[in-house]
This record gives C-alpha cells, structure tokens and sequence, in this order.
C-alpha cells in the first residue's frame, strides 16, 4: 500500500508504446522531430489557439524555465510560502533567473487570495530603485494540499496583478486531475482566465520523463528555445519526449487517467468520512487526500507498512489546528492505483 507519490507509478501502457514505436529508425534531434510536431500540434488543439511548446523532462525545469522567461534577475516572483515553486525546487527559479526574488504569502490550503496579493504589492513601490520588481505570480494547480482553483478564482488573481503588469504563471504538474475535478475546457482555466504561461505535467499522470512549458502568446516566447538549450533540456533524442505526450494526450488518454486517479482519492476520502471520528485537514479535490492521523493510526500505518507522507499544517484554517500528537498524512492516488488497496487502506483506517 504505498501512496507516498504518484511520481512512484511507472508509465502507461499506451504511453510506453508510443515511446516503443518512436524508438525504430532514425529521426531529426533535438525537437525538430514528427513526433514533437504532431505533439505541438495537439496543444494548440487542447488549448484551442496558437501557442508556443517547450518539451522538457522534469517539473523542476518546467518551472524555473518558465519563471525565468517571465521575471528579470532584479524582479520577484509572488507565490504561497509552501508552493512547490518555493519548497521543492533546490532554488532552480531563482538560479535560472539569475536571482529573481520569491516572495512567499501565507493562504489556506496553499491557495492564494486576490486581497494577499495586493496587500503585498502595495510593498513595492513601482520603479524604486532599491526594491526588487514584482513581475511574475505563480499558482500551482492543483495546490499542494489538493485544492482547486476555479476559472473565476484565477481571473481574480490576474485582476489583481494586471496594473501592475506582472504575468501569470499556473504549475500544472497535476493540471489534468484539477481539469477533470472543475469540469472546464484546458481554455477556460489557462489563457481566458488570464495565465500566461503554464508548466503542463505529464509525469505525475502517466508519462515517464514528460512535461510541457505552454505560452499562450508565442510571441513572448522569445527567449524560451536558448534558454531551454542552456538548461541542459533540449533533449538531442527529443522523440522520445514527444512520443510520450503523443500517447498521453492521443485520444483523451491523459483525462482518462487522471479521473481515475481521482476517482480512488474520492474512494478512500468517502469510506474516512462515513467515520465521524476522523477528519480531512482539506476538502479532496484531486487525487490526494489529507488526512488527520492521530498517534494510534499513525502506529497502526507504520506496523501495517503503508507508505504516505507527513504534510505540513501551516495551510490549516485557524480554526481546525492539529491536537497534541496529530499530524497530516498525505495519501496520493496514481493512474495505477487499484481499488482493491485503496479499499485496504480505508479498512486499516476504519478498524
């Protein structure tokens, strides 16, 4: 029973026999292949507009590469305290931005609010020679604690920072779970509700080493192709990147996967909840559940094996702190989890 990650899934069938059928003969390197044509292609369908692709293979890369082609090396990039951005990257934003500034903003369940954001822009005097200058806000979707934000949410989040110019930048490492949750079109959460460029995921959703930075503006792309170059992503074999996220994306597969995902987080958050004595530190809205541990289940998952992770409470409301011994557990549900061990876990749980 591991939930420790959907990283910790392999890759899907089809996606593994795109990668196979890319693999025979020759074919033209470092992304000038048919493979990244068609998959450049079908971006452009899903998002219904031109836009502009960068294959990559990490998330880590996707992120700083993107943050970099929207941020000066004296400007800041605005995000939650615990996003991924600012937590998980071994400072990759601020080195391939040559030293962009983060700036962290508390916000339940990692989300941040339009009135946050204001409140510290109005920090930044426009122009002041002795101040970083806020140029970029990156949310990430969905958040570290599995919430969601909606179209509406993000157009009040780019309301918030248009004056001032800054772009809007969406981690999508899990966009597909949070697509298939809001029941919107790829369009209606990106681009028409204001994001500029977005870290498209496919690793965590049935890729092996597969993700996309997606400019919704092509023209201020500019930049994007030396710098990927530079960072060690423009991949000589850059196929094998396309045929992933031909098989991915072909035929809805990759939405196919991530309801599925969701559907086993939702299968353990409901068997928890029929147990009034347990509760979710957040709502599941994706594919993880939080879950409050009290010692006695934390014992019980340790002598049972089940892998999860300790998550951090400073996203909590205020006014549902953990009691003495709790903690957070981090249930991640994967294309590949199955429902007879999500049904195990909530048994173990439920006991």
């Amino acid at each position: 029973m591991n939930f420790i990650s959907d990283n910790t899934a392999g890759a899907s069938a089809p996606v593994m026999q795109a990668i196979a059928a890319a693999n025979d003969g020759a074919a033209s390197a470092y992304g000038t292949d048919a493979w990244t044509k068609r998959v450049e292609a079908l971006f452009a369908d899903i998002f219904e507009r031109e836009v502009a692709v960068f294959l990559v293979a990490s998330g880590t890369a996707a992120n700083a590469l993107a943050l970099a082609s929207i941020t000066r090396p004296w400007g800041a990039v605005i995000t939650h305290e615990e996003s991924h951005v600012a937590d998980d990257e071994c400072g990759a934003p601020e080195f391939f931005s040559d030293g962009a500034k983060l700036i962290g903003l508390p916000g339940i369940g990692n989300k941040l609010s339009p009135e946050s954001v204001t409140q510290v822009l109005g920090r930044f005097r426009d122009g002041a020679l002795h101040q970083v200058q806020p140029q970029a806000l990156a949310i990430t979707q969905a958040t570290e604690c599995g919430m969601i934000y909606t179209p509406a949410e993000v157009r009040a989040l780019k309301g918030a920072v248009a004056a001032r110019g800054l772009k809007l930048h969406m981690d999508g490492a899990r966009f597909a779970n949070a697509l298939v949750t809001l029941g919107c079109t790829p369009a209606e959460i990106t681009w028409k509700a204001g994001v500029d460029v977005l870290s498209f995921g496919g690793t965590k959703n049935g890729a092996w080493a597969a993700e996309a930075v997606v400019f919704f503006d092509p023209g201020k792309a500019g930049e994007m192709k030396w710098r990927r170059k530079r960072a060690g992503h423009t991949l000589s074999k850059g196929r094998l990147i396309g045929a992933q996220f031909e098989g991915l994306l072909g035929g809805g597969h990759w939405l196919e996967l991530a309801r599925h995902a969701n559907a086993m987080a939702q299968r353990l958050a409901a068997a928890v909840a029929s147990d009034g004595a347990k509760r979710l530190a957040w709502p599941c809205q994706a594919n993880e559940v939080f879950l409050v541990l009290s010692p006695d289940l934390q014992a019980r998952l340790a002598e049972a094996g089940v892998g999860y992770i300790a998550w951090s409470d400073r996203a909590l409301p205020k006014d549902a702190p953990l009691a003495t011994g709790e903690i957070i557990g981090r249930f991640v549900m994967s294309f590949a989890t199955q429902a007879e061990a999500v049904d195990r876990l909530a048994g173990l749980l439920n006991r």
